[in-house]
């Protein structure tokens, strides 16, 4: 495999990399492993409200509600289309295969029916990224795109790239080839989310493009900044902040909204703070890079020496971790 998107790890990454997967953990514990419809309908009529508002669309969260309930609203025409049209695309997430092209076209095809003529298939004209009047940056020529996206696709299918990292790398060079005439933020953000989903399904109920509509200015900055570094790594840690953050307001929401129950049954709750385990946060950084020697793994998390080496200790007796070949030359790997 030659294609790779241009990033590199970083300590930023792998850390965050931890703490999400916490997280993912508290969030699946609060649920009791899956959401209840209402929370599952709730979170995807933001994810659809903030994703399109991103691009221009200036239908309220109430205004989407209405319009996803059959209701009558006052918008323009293909407002309420481009809501109707997100809400089937997310719906049928789970039957889309992320390394799949033919899924994406299928995808395009759904998210941007009757608001572009050549809705599935790629452009044939120029296209660039635009934050208000200025153009942030400019797509490579039509003629590359179907070469670009099927190197892009073909990575997706072999890395060995932890899927936050594979879902966030691909979002950034789904957005530098911009393979479509329109459609190419709300397709990078859904694409993402269905890498993520297929990894911990909880995750396709997760509305990050509210943090990312909260933060849009950060989003062209990084997505220029990457541009201009041929470096995709400071919008990938944008990204996993951003994760990260829908993880955390995703379960404040839930403690403070949780139905409320009699006397008789209601039992004592006492707040979860989510901790990151030390062993948690060196699984994760091996399985990420597993030549780093103990000193690294060390100053890459943030513990001293002896603290990882306890930590390493109880890892290889609970079966958890193993060094194989030599000192010198070997790898840690991580057990399932």
């Amino acid at each position: 495999m030659t294609y790779q998107p241009p990033f590199h790890l970083t300590h930023n990454m792998t850390k965050r990399v931890a703490e999400i997967s916490e997280l993912i953990g508290a969030w699946k514990a609060v649920n009791q492993g899956a959401l209840v419809p209402e929370l599952r309908r709730g979170n995807r009529i933001k994810t659809i409200q903030a994703s399109l508002a991103v691009e221009q669309n200036t239908l309220s969260l109430e205004q989407v509600t209405a319009v996803l309930e059959g209701k009558t609203v006052l918008g323009l025409p293909r407002e309420i289309q481009e809501v109707r049209n997100a809400f089937a695309a997310y719906e049928k997430l789970e039957h889309w295969q992320p390394q799949r092209l033919d899924d994406l076209l299928s995808a395009h095809r759904l998210l941007m029916h009757g608001l572009v003529d050549d809705a599935g298939h790629f452009r044939s004209g120029g296209s660039g990224i635009y934050q208000g009047q200025q153009l942030v940056h400019m797509a490579p020529p039509p003629s590359q795109v179907a070469r670009l996206m099927e190197n892009l696709f073909d990575w997706l299918s072999a890395t060995e790239a932890h899927p936050l990292i594979a879902s966030t790398a691909f979002h950034y060079e789904f957005e530098f080839i911009h393979p479509f005439s329109d459609g190419n933020g709300r397709m990078g953000r859904l694409w993402q989310t269905l890498i993520l989903s297929s990894w911990q399904p909880l995750l396709a109920y997760l509305p990050v493009e509210t943090v990312i509509k909260n933060r849009q200015q950060d989003y062209y900055r990084l997505l220029g900044e990457a541009d201009k570094q041929a470096d995709c790594s400071v919008f990938i840690e944008f990204l996993l902040q951003s994760i990260q953050e829908s993880l955390h307001e995703a379960i404040a929401l839930q403690n403070t909204t949780a139905p409320t129950k009699t006397p008789v049954e209601a039992p004592v709750i006492t707040p979860v703070k989510v901790r990151i385990t030390t062993e948690t946060q060196i699984l994760e950084l091996l399985r990420l890079r597993p030549e780093l020697s103990l000193s690294e793994v060390a100053a890459t998390i943030g513990r001293s020496l002896r603290a990882v080496e306890r930590a390493v200790s109880k890892l290889k007796n609970q079966n958890r971790l193993a060094y194989e070949g030599s000192k010198k030359d070997g790898k840690w790997k991580v057990l399932p």
